[in-house]
């Protein structure tokens, strides 16, 4: 007796197969019926998760044909073999290099505003900042810049690059960073009232920093108002400082500017 196949569906009809690609970290696909693109991070039974450049993840089914690799339809599989690790990353999402030393230190200075702030650039970029040999210098007060910059005489080979609190235009901060003309010096700032802003309110279990009246000090409203001890606010922002733990706790109006500090002083980010 002739034995059918119980798929009827003729041949020309079939789909063609497609290749199956082991779903190994860093490997980059799009999935189309979202449009999402990113890097898988983690492959599990039935699932893979992707990051895109904007650090967001997302988890997919390991359906067939259910992504694109370079444009053409793959079906991605588990690996078979456990995954390489992926790259450590310093707290400011740089790829750490193992075993580095710290750089001789350049010629060229960051200077940051604030002890808090300070202490913010270094938890977060201190590992990379190492490496560049870049050093941090603390700046009391925006009123003595001037002198600071004529003392300093930045050059091509000694960068300076100046990081300031509250920098929006017309205020004075603003008029003191535009009287600083050199070429080879960078002054930036961020919009903030205090660097405590630049933390993320989710990173601290807040739904956001409270509104201060003008006249009464931020940092002592902004205790009253969350039930933190207002009279030892050095202790808070300590307790901040710990909850901090990268990048991605910070705000992108911080993060952008200190990048550009970096690459301006290390030379990498233009004349």
């Amino acid at each position: 007796m002739r034995q059918y196949s119980a798929d009827l569906t003729p041949p020309w009809k079939k789909p063609k197969p497609v290749p199956e690609v082991p779903a190994e970290p860093g490997l980059v696909v799009e999935e189309p019926g979202t449009g999402f693109c990113g890097a898988v991070i983690r492959c599990e039974a039935g699932t893979v998760t992707l990051e895109d450049r904007f650090g967001k993840h997302r988890v997919f089914p390991l359906e067939p044909r259910g992504f694109l690799l370079e444009g053409r339809v793959v079906t991605l599989v588990r690996p078979l073999s456990p995954a390489p690790a992926r790259p450590a990353r310093t707290a400011s999402g740089s790829v750490a290099v193992p075993q580095a030393r710290a750089r001789v230190a350049r010629a060229g200075r960051i200077y940051v505003e604030g002890r808090h702030d300070a202490e913010l650039v270094e938890k977060v970029w201190g590992d990379d900042l190492r490496v560049e040999g870049v050093v941090v210098e603390y700046l009391e007060g925006v009123d003595g810049l001037p002198s600071i910059v004529e003392s300093f005489a930045p050059g091509p080979d000694a960068r300076l690059g100046v990081l300031v609190d509250h920098l929006v235009p017309g205020s004075k901060e603003w008029r003191i960073a535009q009287s600083v003309t050199s070429d080879h010096a960078l002054v930036v700032g961020h919009p903030y009232i205090d660097i405590w802003q630049a933390v993320k309110p989710a990173s601290l279990g807040i739904a956001a920093w409270p509104d201060v009246p003008k006249g009464q000090d931020w940092k002592t409203g902004v205790c009253r108002a969350l039930g933190w001890p207002a009279e030892n606010t050095g202790a808070v922002w300590q307790a901040i400082l710990k909850r901090v733990g990268s990048y991605k706790d910070l705000e992108p109006e911080l993060l952008g500017r200190v990048e550009e500090l970096i690459d301006f002083v290390t030379g990498s980010g233009g004349a």
